[in-house]
């Protein structure tokens, strides 16, 4: 049989068992919930202040011209294909122009005939003065009548206008050749610098048509000069007084992401762009400091434009996602709560922002702000996205 001090000792056994059970239940049901968060350390170096496009910006060609003929009329050699480098002042286009051709055959044609005529009327003309001089002579010796002498002396200035008319004459010829020339060279085209062609409107056979004012007609020849590039892109014209010409740049590519290449904006739009439904920008251009770096970049990639106004090195600075409204922070204390701190701020960006009084170098602040819960005196956890101290 069992003694009643064993029996007593195990009805306490069981109870302080039920006791402790019920305590760790009462603790596990009290305990603080704890809120995973992702932190951002407190360190030193560089912080900028910037300005970036509001809309995408393009990269484009220092020389781009689309080209179409003055006159209408059907493809008769299309002396290149898209891609093809060109020279300067090399056939592209030629529109059939065979009326225009034996125009000019005949303008030439008459020109020379005109240039015949001029030295037959001037021969005759030389003549005629001559012979007036000679009866000039006969006249002072009393062998001729003075109407003869006067009849001579006419005769030569007659032939001498004759002699003139015909000079006239080859002049307007030579002036009708040229506007043949000119007629025929509405009908071709040729490079006016070096490029490459981007695009051809029309075959050989079909009908080009030019580009009536007021009518968007494509260009029949689009031609590149992809030698210099630069990026055009919109800022806010709010920005627009910080920015001036010289200034500092990163260019990024969305076909080359994660890399950027440093610049400096070239010019600044003297003017506002208003477009419909879109805020007011002012255009600025940048170009590339090293263009070999970027590699072969295509007319009219997308690209973005971060203007640098000031940098400042070596200063502390806390992750610009750690803010929130007043210059606030949540720093996490010791004890895994958290304290929210009021910090003086100097310049910023997107990424970093200076503090100047408020956070110490080490300390974690939370960049997660936007998670349920988080607030200052709650208990957390460092979240797995938290990078390592010091990264």
């Amino acid at each position: 049989m069992t003694s009643p001090d064993f029996s007593l000792v195990r009805r306490l056994a069981l109870a302080l068992a039920i006791l402790a059970v019920l305590a760790f239940a009462l603790w596990w049901i009290g305990r603080p919930k704890l809120i995973p968060v992702v932190f951002g350390e407190v360190d030193r170096g560089k912080v900028e202040s910037t300005i970036a496009n509001t809309r995408a910006g393009t990269i484009e060609a220092c020389q781009r011209t689309k080209l179409s003929t003055i006159l209408g009329g059907r493809i008769e050699v299309l002396a290149v294909k898209e891609g093809d480098r060109v020279q300067k002042g090399q056939l592209l286009m030629k529109l059939w122009n065979d009326d225009q051709q034996a125009q000019g055959k005949l303008a030439k044609a008459q020109a020379e005939v005109a240039r015949k005529r001029v030295g037959e009327a001037c021969t005759l003309a030389a003549n005629a003065e001559r012979e007036a001089g000679r009866q000039t002579a006969l006249r002072a010796r009393g062998f001729v009548s003075i109407s003869r002498e006067e009849a001579a002396r006419a005769d030569a200035q007659s032939r001498r206008a004759g002699c003139d008319t015909a000079k006239a004459d080859v002049v307007q010829a030579e002036a009708q050749v040229r506007v043949t020339r000119v007629e025929q060279g509405r009908t071709v085209l040729y490079a006016p610098f070096a490029g490459t062609v981007a695009k051809i409107v029309g075959e050989v056979g079909e009908y080009s048509t030019p580009s009536p004012p007021g009518v968007p007609t494509p260009p029949a020849i689009d031609l590149i000069d992809d030698s210099c590039l630069y990026v055009k892109a919109p800022m806010d014209e709010v920005d627009a007084p910080k920015i001036q010409a010289g200034q500092p740049v990163r260019i990024s590519l969305d076909a080359l992401p994660k890399q950027s290449f440093p610049g400096r904006v070239k010019r600044v739009a003297p003017y506002v762009s208003a477009v419909e439904k879109q805020s007011r920008t002012v255009d600025i251009e940048a170009v590339f400091d090293r263009p070999e770096a970027a590699g072969k970049l295509l007319v009219g990639y997308s690209a973005d434009v971060e203007v640098i106004l000031v940098v400042r090195d070596n200063v502390v600075r806390v992750p610009t996602p750690a803010l929130f409204e007043g210059g606030k922070v949540l720093v996490a204390r010791a004890d895994g709560t958290l304290e929210e701190r009021k910090i003086k701020t100097g310049l910023a960006n997107w990424e970093y922002t200076e503090v100047l009084e408020g956070l110490a170098h080490g300390e974690r602040v939370v960049t997660s702000l936007e998670r349920e819960g988080v607030k200052a005196g709650v208990h957390v956890v460092a979240d797995e996205k938290t990078p390592p101290a010091g990264k």
